[in-house]
């Protein structure tokens, strides 16, 4: 069960950060508690 939830969870965020590298919008993470935007170009 844990290995499909992380296969979808993987899936899930290549599809969002390809999705952002189209559009060219940064993408929001979390990061030392708080949210920070990270533009695309870094990934």
């Amino acid at each position: 069960m844990q290995d499909k939830a992380g296969l979808a969870m993987k899936a899930a965020v290549r599809k969002v950060v390809a999705e952002h590298k189209k559009t060219g919008r940064p993408l929001s993470i979390w990061k030392n508690g708080r949210a920070v935007h990270v533009p695309i170009s870094n990934f």
